[in-house]
């Protein structure tokens, strides 16, 4: 049977066109199959750690052609209007998913990656080999990395357990004209979940916020709902009231689940959200999924440069690797996720760590990684 590539990536995100680009450009022959076009925006904060700019750098993807913004401090605000502030410890940047993910897909062109646009439909493993059927053609690899997003048919065709279980959580995000500080991203709570502002490229403002399912459904509308419960914090009011929407309409996602997942299943590499999701509080999932298809690039090339090298290995290392780096700040992200959707509890905190600035500055650093160090 004739092996179309060494790896087949399915989906075109930050993962997966960023695995893309690092094994296309050490030589292998990679297949990236996307069921959407490029560019297109997406429900994502848009804040970047500046921990991963090493890395986008040796790749030779340097961001700061796009003019991303400038992110330095933290802001966060309790529902009843306390605030806290700090320095962010690496500082980060502020780009849209629109640019970004174009400028990465471009890239992973330039490096002669075969970019597929169809909708994958089955992967099968045998013989030590896929076989991965989309809309169209049946392809085979000897690899697969998985980076087709926080849920896909696919996990249902892989009967992923976290599938099966039905998520409170719903996401909202859209672009907006309006007055906000330049170096600021900022984390506004409010009754069933808390929302994230920050500046992208353009001085664009990005608003996303994850809402909670049961008290979304009680409005006819987003426009109701957020007066109804966003503007409860006067803070988020004040941004939503100074700003003017550039969308024709904000972008929904709902069924967003922060349930463990696998970083390999069925012999699939996952990457990315795929892999696991952190909560959005936390402000670091670009960085992560960036970080994962270094790893899971790195782990596939050593592999291929070993002519003894053993699938299992391979699968047993990318696992033990994706623990080390991401499982904490996971865990990290559900214990604050439980703290901040109890209103009384996240005043206190807010009122604590406006006091003790340093704790908050603590807490950040146990969601964030260390720069990326390039072997």
């Amino acid at each position: 049977m004739k092996i179309n590539a060494d790896v087949l990536i399915i989906g075109g995100g930050l993962a997966g066109l960023t695995a893309a680009i690092h094994l296309s450009q050490k030589n292998l022959k990679v297949i990236l199959i996307e069921k959407s076009n490029f560019p297109r925006h997406k429900v994502c904060g848009e804040y970047i750690s500046n921990e991963i700019l090493p890395y986008l750098t040796w790749l030779g993807a340097d961001v700061t052609e796009l003019n991303p913004s400038s992110i330095s401090k933290f802001e966060f605000t309790a529902s009843n209007g306390k605030t806290a502030m700090v320095e962010l410890p690496l500082g980060g940047f502020g780009i849209s998913r629109y640019a970004l993910d174009d400028f990465l897909y471009q890239k992973a062109i330039a490096n002669h990656c075969l970019i597929i646009k169809e909708n994958v439909i089955d992967v099968s493993f045998s013989d030590d080999l896929f076989t991965v059927t989309s809309s169209n053609q049946i392809l085979t690899a000897k690899i697969v990395l998985g980076a087709f997003g926080k849920r896909s048919n696919l996990d249902q065709a892989l009967d992923r357990s976290f599938f099966h279980k039905k998520s409170p959580w719903l996401a909202v995000k859209a672009h907006y004209s309006g007055n906000l500080e330049d170096d600021l991203v900022a984390l506004h709570n409010f009754k069933g979940g808390y929302c994230g502002v920050a500046k992208v490229e353009n001085n664009i403002i990005n608003i996303c916020y994850l809402a909670d399912y049961a008290t979304f459904k009680q409005y006819k509308n987003i426009q109701d709902y957020q007066e109804g419960v966003l503007y409860k914090n006067k803070h988020l009011k004040a941004v939503f009231e100074n700003s003017m929407l550039l969308f024709e309409k904000p972008l929904t996602i709902s069924q967003i689940s922060f349930e463990k997942k696998k970083a390999v299943e069925n012999h699939i590499i996952m990457i990315g959200d795929t892999a696991g999701l952190i909560h959005p509080l936390c402000g670091n999932g670009m960085a992560m999924a960036v970080h994962s298809a270094k790893i899971a690039s790195e782990l596939i090339l050593e592999y291929y440069s070993d002519d003894k090298a053993s699938r299992k290995v391979l699968e047993k290392k990318y696992t033990k690797e994706w623990k080390k780096h991401f499982g904490k700040r996971i865990w990290m992200g559900r214990i604050l996720a439980h703290i901040l959707t109890h209103r009384t509890i996240t005043n206190v905190f807010t009122a604590i760590t406006a006091s003790f600035p340093k704790l908050l500055s603590a807490i950040i650093k146990q969601t964030h990684g260390k720069p990326i160090t390039i072997n």
